[in-house]
Formats: structure tokens, C-alpha cells, sequence
């Protein structure tokens, strides 16, 4: 099944232009000719993601997007019997506009491992990200690949210490990761073989590959052994500049959950409780680390506050999302929330509950968007396709079991695209014209 999103837009956007909202009732967005425009954007260059301030941008022209997370597409690619699951991944985004997927290049010394010990890896699994990545780009897919995990799953810090134990290293807290010399340096030489990587399936350099959308550091790094966050501050300084030394054209993030720390105690009460101040990250100064090009944020109320549902948990949704929009304006960067979902295993779940925080992350960077603010888009947590319920962990979305959901990122994606497209015509509308048309985009 492929469909382009040309395509998928024209369609969609019908509803848009006679002015529908979520609920096909007026709002008077002026009528454009989307499949010309569309087309020619549709042919532009395969080329990377840039910046201009807080916004991406391809082309010259503003990017944002509406995406999701598949974290275990490598895996799944490494066994002929699965690797079926990742072409179908692709495939399926398109059909509601998701253009950027976040998904791991790490998977260290565990089953079906990348690298089994310090730098030595398995071809055949290093050959299956490349496919991973080459699938993307036929699908007109751009991928965030993280570097390595802060949890034991897929080995993560936790593997690296073992590690320097084996070699003789003075380590004990997986916190050492941060520090310890040794640590740093297999660190360092993984990220060295991943950028330096030449694609088998297209015989492109990861690191000059457009299909990568950016580096993430790491997956929610966290430093508990430190609360002052200085340990992973000084981590955070030394891998940028040494990601940036190989790579200076990609775009780079550090992978944080969002939590504010010591630098800006008067934020602190936006965080979800009073652990999050306590865990060694700190969102502003973090981010702030010359090299880092953009900030990250995670959303999981029921993780965070409660497992039970709750109008608590919208409340700190809207305060988060804004909160984050905010200060990563102020930084001068744009500001993607990464990671977010419900699960289906929270007390008191129910579709609607979880179609109202869909809606509540998307509305909130549709109205930063069209009036130039800091949110550049978004990455739900996760898309799964059909036979792949062994990899639910109750947050997983089933575009085909899902369908409330299915036509809430549709909406997203179309609406962004409005956003993308009026602003790429800047040469023929007049500013006038477009910010009309941006104004009248319905949340």
C-alpha cells in the first residue's frame, strides 16, 4: 500500500478550505490550489533539515511536522520473518500525514544486539538499521536516530558500565556512564561508527544522509546520583561537540523528558512532582549547551502524577506544553514534543480521554506555528501496524483498530501542512494573503 502525500493532502484538505473543524462545521479557510503547490513541494530536493531560528526548515522554506515514534524498527528489520513490519511502518505514516519518525540506533550488548562488546558490531544487524533508514527515505520519511538508552532496555547506560567493570574500570552507579573516562570513550567510538556509517542499501554516509533528521544524544537521560545536574551538564557539553566535530550539517538534540532543574528554580512548578527537580537534568540549561540545536520534551502524565486518568492530567498537560513552548522561545530554538501518549492500561482509560490529550498537544502547536512561535511538531508515542501486538506497551496506536485517533492526526498533519505550504508561497501571495489564511487555520 503506498501513498504519496501529495496525494493524501489534496484529499484531506477539501474539508479545511470549505471551512470544517474536527467536527465538519465552518470556519471560512480561504480556498487555495493545494495539488499544484503540493506537487512542486512534492518534487523538490531530498535535502537535510535546517534551522532559522525556531523554526525547521527544508528548502528554504518552514517544516513543521506531525510524527511518531517506533523505537524498535532495527530489531524488527534484523529477521527476515519481521522485517516485512518496517516497510508496512513506513508506509502507513504517510496515509495520515506523519513525516518524521524517532526510532533507536543503539541496541548494546543485549539479544539481537548492534554492538555486542565495545565497538564490535554485527553486520547483519548494523545492515538492518540501513534498511531501517532506507525504507524511510522511500517513503519520504525523516528519522531521529537516538544514540543510546539511559534504562537497561536495549542495554543503555547500564551496559556501558558493565563493560568498563569487565575491563577493569573503577565503576559501580550506572551514573558513571557520565564520567568515567573509559565510559566516554566507548561512547564516543560508537557514535563515531554510526555517523561515519556508509548505508548498504544506498551508499550514503549517515552523516551526509537528508533522510536523518538529527542526532539524539540519548533516550531521557537522567543523573540522580547528582541533583544539581552538573555531572550530566558536563556529559551533555563534551558529546555535542564531539557529535558536531564529525557531523556539522545534522541537526542535534539531547533527548530530555523536559523536567526543570537548579538553574531555574521558578519553573520548577511546572514539573509533574517534586522528584522530577531531584534527577540530575536541568531543561533550560541543558539546552543551551553550544551545538544543541533543538529541545526535546516528553509527556506522560500517568507515569508522572497519577496512573488514574484524570482532569489533572489535562491540566498539566496545557501548563507543560506551554510552559515548554515559552522558554524554548526565549532560547531561541524550536521546541518538538517527542515523546506523549495514553495508555491503555491507565484506570479509568477511555478513547476519549485519549483523543482529548491528542488533541490538546496538537492544538497547542498549531496556534504556536501559525503565529511563528517555538513548537515545530511533534512524535507520538508509538505507531504500531497490525500484528505487532506483542510490542504494545498499552500506549501503542493501531491505525486500523484506532480510528478516532487515525482521523486526529490526519487533521494535525493537514493543517500543518497548510502552515508549511501557505509560507513556501511567500513569492506569490502577499504577507497579507498567507497570514490570512494562517489565521483562519481552526484548532
Amino acid at each position: 500500500m503506498e501513498f504519496k502525500l501529495v496525494m493524501f493532502v489534496s484529499v484531506l484538505l477539501l474539508p479545511l478550505m470549505i471551512g470544517a473543524d474536527d467536527d465538519h462545521r465552518g470556519n471560512n479557510v480561504p480556498a487555495i490550489q493545494t495539488d499544484q503547490g503540493l506537487s512542486e513541494l512534492d518534487d523538490e530536493p531530498w535535502t537535510m533539515v535546517g534551522k532559522n531560528g525556531v523554526q525547521f526548515t527544508v528548502n528554504g522554506s518552514p517544516f513543521y511536522f506531525n510524527g511518531f515514534n517506533t523505537y524498535w524498527l532495527m530489531v524488527f528489520a534484523a529477521d527476515q520473518s519481521t522485517r516485512g513490519k518496517v516497510s508496512e511502518v513506513f508506509q502507513l505514516a504517510p496515509t495520515v500525514g506523519l513525516t518524521v519518525c524517532r526510532t533507536w540506533a543503539f541496541n548494546d550488548g543485549q539479544w539481537r544486539a548492534l554492538q555486542t562488546s565495545p565497538s564490535v558490531y554485527d553486520e547483519n544487524v548494523f545492515q538492518a538499521l540501513d534498511f531501517v533508514v532506507s525504507e524511510a527515505k522511500k517513503n519520504k520519511i525523516r528519522v531521529i536516530l537516538s544514540l543510546v538508552n539511559n534504562w537497561s532496555d536495549y542495554g543503555g547506560k547500564q551496559q556501558y558500565v558493565k563493560w568498563g567493570k569487565d575491563a577493569g574500570c573503577n565503576v559501580s552507579s550506572d551514573d558513571d556512564f557520565f564520567t568515567d573516562p573509559t565510559l566516554r570513550t566507548y561512547y564516543k567510538n560508537h557514535v563515531k561508527t554510526v555517523l561515519n556509517r556508509v548505508n548498504t542499501y544506498t551508499n550514503v554516509t549517515y552523516k551526509d544522509d537528508p533522510t536523518i533528521f538529527a542526532w539524539e544524544l540519548m533516550n531521557e537521560p537522567r543523573c540522580t546520583s547528582d541533583p544539581s545536574g552538573d555531572k550530566l551538564q558536563g556529559w551533555i557539553q563534551e558529546m555535542a561537540a564531539y557529535v558536531k566535530s564529525i557531523d556539522p550539517n545534522h541537526m542535534l538534540e539531547v533527548g530530555l523528558e523536559g523536567f526543570y532543574g537548579p538553574s531555574t528554580s521558578n519553573r520548577t512548578q511546572f514539573n509533574p512532582n517534586s522528584y522530577a527537580t531531584q534527577v540530575g537534568t536541568d531543561f533550560v540549561r541543558n539546552h543551551q549547551v553550544l551545538g544543541i540545536d533543538f529541545a526535546s520534551v516528553h509527556i506522560y502524565a500517568d507515569s508522572w502524577i497519577s496512573p488514574a486518568v484524570s482532569n489533572t492530567h489535562l491540566e498539566f498537560y496545557n501548563s507543560w506544553l506551554q510552559s515548554h513552548i515559552e522558554d524554548a522561545g526565549k532560547m531561541g530554538m524550536p521546541v518538538v514534543f517527542s515523546e506523549f501518549g495514553v495508555s491503555t492500561k491507565d484506570p479509568g482509560y477511555n478513547t476519549s480521554f485519549r483523543d482529548a490529550t491528542y488533541k490538546m498537544v496538537f492544538k497547542s502547536i498549531i496556534e504556536s506555528a501559525r503565529s511563528g512561535g517555538s513548537a515545530a511538531g511533534s512524535l507520538m508515542w508509538q505507531l504500531c501496524p497490525d500484528g505487532t501486538d506483542y510490542m504494545n506497551d498499552g500506549y501503542a496506536v493501531v491505525l486500523s483498530k484506532s480510528p478516532s485517533i487515525s482521523d486526529i492526526l490526519a487533521l494535525n498533519s493537514a493543517r500543518l501542512q497548510i502552515i508549511n505550504t501557505a509560507c513556501a508561497w511567500r513569492c506569490r501571495w502577499n504577507c497579507r494573503k498567507r497570514l490570512h489564511t494562517l489565521d483562519q487555520i481552526d484548532t
